[in-house]
């Protein structure tokens, strides 16, 4: 609730007539004046090669003077691994200046050992200035290439020494703010605060780079230093004489050096260097290439369909009417199951939960990708994404209570069960994940990474679960028993009509139909995947959408010509195969995973890395199986319920 109260009179604030603009897709402008102090702070140490993240002070790194405090952090951000630490680093602001921190005393063999496992496994420092992650720039192929963080140290080819990063060389760009009337500044706590003084000037921090170096220094010719103190500037060394070597019994000397630059760039704008996507151009064109294919495809699908559907239609009501007697005799076809349509399928339960789960999962991806597209979920509030998606699936589980309900009264005429029904719901998906990363945390546990979620999350997330889910879902539920009852249009038969002998499985079919909704969803799924595993934003939420509802179109459609398809050769199980039809997507996503750990994480190493991948990987599989699986069978199940009613029968 505190962050809540906090927003909550800055957004009134910002809807008076008086205040021409506000910022919506981050955090609340920051105003400094000069030589005012900043502290930096630090984030977990991470690699794209391990994927287990530790604390910055699990290495032997200079601690504040106040000691070490942690950040107030998110369910989103302590779900992802964040440790946000407070460290010496300041910074005064518009004032350059070149800083002594601190020397450790000597490495002990465990520490030296640790630092040089970290360095070999390219962890990175995340550090963090006014919100703004720390970013540095490399040259690699004659290109310029920005990453964010920096390394913990490197290890030369021709040495079999490594090094230590212990010399910062940061570059803070800040834009000069002049403003009247009433200003809305804040604390690094992000407590919003209103000037109402006649002028408010001060600086804006829009970007934070370093360059990183390892130099060597003489102890002794520090050691009356304090923290704080001027030292002279230096050059990055080259030569590896120069720099600080890693081994035990060495003193670590870390120093850092910070030039201001005024810049053009504004407060609102300074996030754009951070959200520019690699290979923009290649994104556009892939993803426009993708929707013309799609929309040329479904549209000839839908052309066909319909006049097909329409001629069946047409010759079935005019042999009812001219040949009522010989009717059995000359058709064939979908309209030879009339009777058995509608019959119960098996495992009525299951499907009720999985469809119910599922729009439960896309009622949640759909508000958290629209919310985002609109920019309301920004980069800059760190773990809000995975918070609302989280908060969102809590509160959705009404509406997987009622359509799970619903569709079991459906089936078996009854409301009897709905309340055991209603618990399945509840229980199956956010089940099969808890059970998924808790054997995760256990291997987080074991090697004390900060990703290991603590004793206490795991209660509040158990809390959440069964104080919010389950109560939403039972009353969904609730709702469910007292709708109005779907009636089908025909009675079913009590004996089942015998099905034809194929020539090839049918569910090789439905496994195959897959790959057409696999075709608009994989391209954006590389560049999520990026996100992910190699430390990227994303922020083209825009390009997510609309794949998302081509997603929706396609898995609709082949769902529905496929239950057509298993109709037309008298095949009335129709209702698993429809689930699957649009559902067997994930398949191919789980092993498009699969694919991008083998050829595009090359970089990622040990099984217990690997583990930690194929984990999280088979959660998102299994939610994309739930959500497209749902969208498909409902729009099956209407379409098979508009088919057999407009038929005429006595």
């Amino acid at each position: 609730m505190k962050p809540l109260v906090q927003i909550l009179p800055v957004l009134f604030l910002t809807l008076l007539p008086c205040l021409q603009a506000f910022y919506l897709p981050g955090s609340f402008m920051h105003t400094y004046s000069r030589g005012e102090a900043i502290f930096a702070k630090v984030n977990s140490l991470t690699s794209i090669e391990t994927e287990l993240p530790y604390s910055y002070y699990s290495l032997p790194y200079c601690t504040p003077k106040e000691g070490i405090k942690k950040s107030a952090e998110n369910l989103g951000e302590l779900l992802m691994g964040d440790q946000i630490d407070n460290s010496p680093y300041r910074f005064r602001v518009n004032v350059n200046e070149s800083i002594y921190v601190c020397t450790t005393a000597p490495l002990t063999q465990e520490q030296a050992t640790l630092t040089k496992q970290r360095t070999r496994q390219m962890y990175q420092v995340n550090m963090i200035l006014d919100n703004l992650p720390v970013m540095r720039y490399a040259e690699q192929n004659g290109a310029l290439i920005q990453w964010t963080g920096f390394p913990v140290g490197f290890y030369p080819f021709d040495s079999l020494d490594d090094y230590i990063i212990n010399h910062l060389k940061f570059k803070v760009l800040v834009h000069e703010y002049e403003g009247t009337g009433e200003v809305i500044v804040s604390s690094e706590e992000g407590l919003g605060v209103v000037e109402t003084d006649s002028k408010k000037n001060g600086y804006q921090i829009v970007g934070f780079e370093v360059t990183p170096c390892s130099v060597r220094r003489d102890p002794k010719a520090v050691e009356n230093l304090k923290m704080y103190d001027s030292i002279d500037r230096v050059n990055c060394p080259m030569e590896l004489e120069k720099s600080q070597v890693i081994k035990e019994g060495e003193r670590i000397t870390f120093t850092y050096e910070v030039e201001f630059e005024m810049s053009e760039i504004r407060w609102p704008s300074r996030w754009d260097s951070y959200l520019k996507m690699d290979g923009a151009k290649v994104h556009w064109f892939s993803i426009m290439n993708s929707m013309m294919v799609v929309f040329f495809l479904a549209g000839i699908v839908f052309i066909i369909f319909l006049r097909t559907v329409r001629r069946d239609l047409t010759r079935y009501e005019e042999l009812d009417k001219e040949a009522q007697s010989q009717m059995n005799e000359e058709l064939s076809g979908w309209k030879l199951i009339v009777g058995d349509v509608f019959r119960e399928p098996a495992c009525p339960r299951l499907l009720c939960v999985m469809v119910g789960n599922g729009v439960q999962i896309t009622g949640m991806a759909v508000v958290t990708i629209f919310f985002s597209a609109l920019g309301l979920l920004s980069p800059a509030s760190r773990g809000m994404l995975l918070t609302g998606m989280i908060i969102l699936y809590l509160f959705l589980g009404i509406t997987a209570g009622y359509v799970g309900v619903r569709l079991w009264r459906t089936i078996k005429g009854t409301s009897d069960g709905w309340k055991s029904l209603s618990w399945s719901i509840a229980c199956f998906f956010s089940g099969v994940v808890f059970v998924i990363l808790t054997a995760l945390n256990m291997i987080l546990w074991k090697n004390k990474s900060t990703g290991a979620l603590p004793v206490s999350l795991f209660f509040t997330l158990l809390a959440l679960w069964f104080g919010i889910s389950v109560p939403l879902t039972l009353l969904g539920g609730l709702y469910g028993t007292r709708a109005n009852h779907i009636e089908y249009p025909i009675r079913t038969n009590q004996i089942p009509r015998e099905i034809p002998p194929r020539s090839y499985p049918s569910w090789f079919l439905v496994l195959g139909a897959g790959t057409l909704p696999f075709g608009t969803l994989f391209i954006e799924l590389f560049f999520i995947l990026s996100s992910l595993w190699l430390g990227r934003f994303y922020y083209v939420f825009g390009f997510l959408l609309i794949v998302f509802l081509l997603l929706v179109i396609v898995c609709g459609e082949v769902s529905v010509v496929l239950t057509y398809m298993h109709l037309c050769v008298e095949d009335w199980r129709w209702w698993w195969k429809a689930f699957f039809a649009s559902g067997s997507v994930a398949l191919y996503v789980f092993l498009y995973s699969i694919n991008y750990l083998v050829f595009d994480l090359r970089s990622l190493s040990g099984p217990v890395s690997a583990m930690l991948y194929l984990g999280y990987s088979l959660i998102m599989a299994f939610a994309i199986m739930l959500s497209t699986g749902a969208i498909g069978f409902l729009l099956s199940f209407y379409f098979v319920h508009y088919l057999f009613s407009s038929v005429k029968i006595d």
